[in-house]
């Protein structure tokens, strides 16, 4: 069984995209850069609007693609190289059963809804390309497609000055596309994430910097400006004054440096939630409970999509223990959470999240303990949003194989997340590079059973 610590990396056929990867550099915090961006953000903000709606998405990639036959779709009259070792356990609802090693989860089965049918993977390649933009990698037009966080940035603007519309809680990973937030493609970096992980969260806290420190960062930020001046003329751009003060609002403002702030949290809360582990779990993400905490202050301070990159569930050995012993009790754990407080707190109908994988696992236990690659089915978990909870969606085959009823793409549930947000999928357009009407999703309908 290998150990955590040992180096993993991403299967045979994956991609790397490392020029997508550039909006790492294009952290708030540093302000120097942030001069080069969150002026082009307030910038579309104007051009698109702003509506008085809060609704928000909080998207958690589930990195490298977990067993859904081992979490919402156990098959028990399967022979056992099929079946595994986990067995059923009741819920909250009746009849509905999941994994015995989700007992959270299962406790608040009527406030959730699982997807045991979802599809759409072209390749069975390891990318969170899927999960973010509903779309497949293939035959995107000219700057890819953008991700729902950057739709929605482009689309609705900001809801407050001071805090960005998309934030995605993912630091770099070995594989790249296990730490990306989602990225913007053709809407350019202003709508990509901004990424308060590591240094930022230091270099944001501006109550520990001294106002010749700050006014080195408004001299960087002028520098850049003068820069952007000269490329703005020649594209007919102008505001860019005040726009170059909208960014020094977010910057010197309290209200996102706050929500970020964890110890404003009662204890009791951030008890609820736990630590988990901060560090990344091989080349993946890190199974770190606190950003569902973080993403929960995010979205109540004015956040429309977060997107959270969890674990590493690439078990092509071991699936048994890494599941039981690894990753199913944080899931369980932060889900739960999760759910309850925006429950407790009024949250539920305003706030949808969604939790998936870019694939499914095979039916064959493989002689190593683990499952490999199956982009034929896989599972998801849906709540919040004002959606219908407490049922099932979708069915598969006797050793989850092949779907059999209510088969679900990754954009249907972006038909019904753009839905969610006011937005008609199928009436809305987005200009790619070359100036072509794009919609946003191909073509799906938003899910009926949800909504």
């Amino acid at each position: 069984m290998p150990s955590h610590n040992q180096k993993l990396v991403g299967c045979n056929g994956f991609r790397q995209d490392r020029a997508n990867n550039r909006r790492e550099f294009l952290k708030i915090g540093a302000l120097g850069m942030g001069g080069l961006t969150l002026p082009g953000l307030l910038r579309a903000e104007k051009a698109s609007g702003i509506t008085s709606s809060h609704k928000a998405v909080i998207m958690i990639y589930m990195v490298g693609a977990p067993p859904h036959q081992d979490m919402y779709d156990l098959k028990m009259e399967a022979p056992a190289e099929i079946r595994g070792e986990f067995k059923p356990m009741a819920t909250a609802v009746p009849g509905i059963q999941i994994c015995e090693h989700l007992p959270k989860i299962a406790s608040i089965m009527d406030k959730v809804t699982p997807l045991r049918s979802v599809y759409g993977s072209p390749t069975g390649d390891h990318d969170s390309f899927i999960c973010y933009t509903g779309r497949s990698v293939q035959n995107q037009p000219p700057g890819g497609w953008p991700s729902i966080g950057s739709t929605i940035s482009r689309l609705m603007g900001p809801t407050n000055p001071s805090v960005p519309p998309f934030f995605g809680l993912a630091p770099n990973a070995g594989h790249p596309p296990y730490g990306s937030p989602g990225h913007p493609g053709f809407l350019g970096v202003a709508h990509g994430a901004v990424r308060p992980a590591g240094p930022i969260r230091k270099d944001m806290m501006l109550s520990n910097i001294n106002g010749s420190h700050l006014g080195d960062r408004k001299n960087l930020l002028n520098s850049f400006d003068q820069l952007r001046r000269g490329m703005d003329a020649q594209s007919g751009m102008d505001g860019i004054d005040s726009v170059t003060q909208q960014s020094m609002d977010i910057l010197t403002s309290n209200r996102l440096v706050d929500a970020l702030d964890l110890s404003r949290e009662p204890n009791r809360v951030r008890e609820r939630y736990g630590k988990g582990d901060a560090n990344n779990y091989g080349d993946g993400a890190p199974r770190n409970m606190e950003h569902f905490l973080t993403a929960r202050r995010l979205v109540e301070a004015g956040a429309r999509v977060v997107t959270l990159n969890f674990g590493r569930w690439d078990f092509h050995s071991s699936n048994f223990s890494e599941c039981k012993d690894t990753h199913f009790p944080l899931f369980d754990h932060g889900i739960h959470a999760l759910i309850t407080d925006l429950h407790e707190r009024g949250l539920d109908k305003d706030v949808a999240v969604v939790a998936w994988g870019e694939f499914g696992r095979t039916p064959q236990i493989n002689k190593e303990a683990g499952r490999d690659h199956w982009p034929q089915v896989g599972g998801a978990l849906i709540a919040g949003g004002g959606f219908k909870t407490g049922q099932i969606i979708g069915a598969t085959d006797r050793i989850g194989a092949t779907i059999t009823r209510r088969p679900v793409h990754f954009g249907e549930v972006h038909a019904t997340l753009y839905r969610h947000f006011g937005i008609d999928p199928r009436a809305v357009t987005l200009p790619d590079y070359t100036g072509r009407p794009n919609f946003l999703v191909d073509d799906w309908h938003p899910m009926p059973e949800l909504i």
